[in-house]
This record gives structure tokens, sequence and C-alpha cells, in this order.
């Protein structure tokens, strides 16, 4: 019988289609869970048959980790871009942490939710979660480096320091799937409170994001 999903007769640079199958999958893993990220779901959303799919990752698991580390490293490009302009760590710390804030952070605080709760039965996506935590830790440890570097943090530890900022991101973020009732402001700035007393700043001086 033959399939439903008409096949797309454009033949694509290897790399172009496992890229293109990546992102679909990406997508698939923020909107709705990685759970829906199978070949034949990735199929559909490119309209192409699953064996295509099953040609670039023979297994779903790899798929699977594949498309949770795209979507984890496109979100912290996002909000903690490596290149940073001209504007100082304090700046960008505070834009990161107004940007970690709201509904429009929900998406990647489920997606990390979801990729540790599985990762305890998939060796593959276990070692991927590992990757991208210490690629989110690395990358905010650096920022909190160049803020020490140019005076405008002040800490003996770095690497602890950041680590508790992600600590209360993470805490935080664990209510995403749950309608929690309003949170005080004082519980919705503790990100904020816990970065200015670990770095040396003064209250208030990470609430002046641009």
């Amino acid at each position: 019988m033959s399939s439903s999903v008409p096949s797309k007769r454009i033949r694509k640079d290897p790399a172009a289609r496992r890229a293109e199958i990546v992102a679909a999958a990406a997508e698939v893993a923020l909107a709705e869970g990685l759970e829906c990220v199978t070949l034949r779901r990735i199929g559909e959303e490119l309209a192409v048959r699953p064996g295509l799919i099953s040609h670039y990752f023979p297994s779903a698991e790899d798929l699977v980790a594949e498309a949770f580390g795209s979507a984890a490293t496109g979100e912290l490009d996002r909000l903690l871009p490596a290149e940073r302009a001209e504007n100082g760590p304090t700046e960008h710390l505070a834009r990161f942490l107004a940007r970690t804030s709201g509904a429009a952070y929900d998406a990647i605080s489920r997606l990390w939710i979801n990729a540790r709760h599985l990762s305890r039965y998939r060796p593959v996506l276990r070692e991927r979660v590992a990757e991208q935590e210490a690629a989110w830790r690395g990358r905010l440890e650096g920022l909190v480096r160049d803020g020490v570097a140019s005076g405008e943090f002040r800490t003996d530890d770095p690497l602890a320091a950041t680590v508790q900022i992600l600590v209360v991101l993470d805490g935080l973020g664990a209510h995403a799937n749950t309608a929690t009732p309003e949170r005080p402001a004082a519980v919705l700035r503790m990100p904020l409170t816990t970065a200015e007393r670990e770095l040396g700043l003064p209250p208030g001086a990470l609430d002046r994001a641009p």
C-alpha cells in the first residue's frame, strides 16, 4: 500500500537535508515535547517518506537527542549570544535574566523538564542533556568571568555564582507545566536578587534590561 505522504522529488545536499530534518524535529520538540519526535512525524512535517528520515537517523533515539540539542542550543544563542556587542557584562546579564522569565521562556523550560525526565531511560539523550548543561553553564560562566575581569562583578568563585543563578532559574522553570497562582514579585525576582548578591552588584542593578 502506498504512503499517503507524497515524496518530494527534490535532491538536496545531504548536509542541508540533515539540517532540515533536525530543525523540524527541534520545532516539534519545543512545541509538543520530545515524545512527539518520531521518524513518521518528522516525515509528515517535511512531506517526505519516513524512510528518508531513517536514512539520516536510523535510530529514533538519535533524532530525539539531536532535536533536543538543536533546540537547546538555539535557545541559548537567543538568550545569551556567544558573540556580545559593545555593551558591558552587567547589561548582558540583565538582558539574559529578563529573557528567562515569563511565558516566552516556558517552552524551553518545558523542554528541559521533558528531556531530563526521559534521559533517565534514554542513554543517548542523557549524554546530550549533560552536554547542554555544560554548554549553558559555560556560556554564563564566561560572562561572569568577563564581568570579574572588567571590574563590574565581584566573586571569588565564578562557577559557584553561575550554578546558583542557574539553579534558581531551573527552580522557577519547574513550574512551567503547572497552573500556579500568581507569584509575588520577590519570587519572580529571585534570579536577579541571587545574581546581584553573588556578583557584588547593588540591588536593582540588573533591572536595567533594555
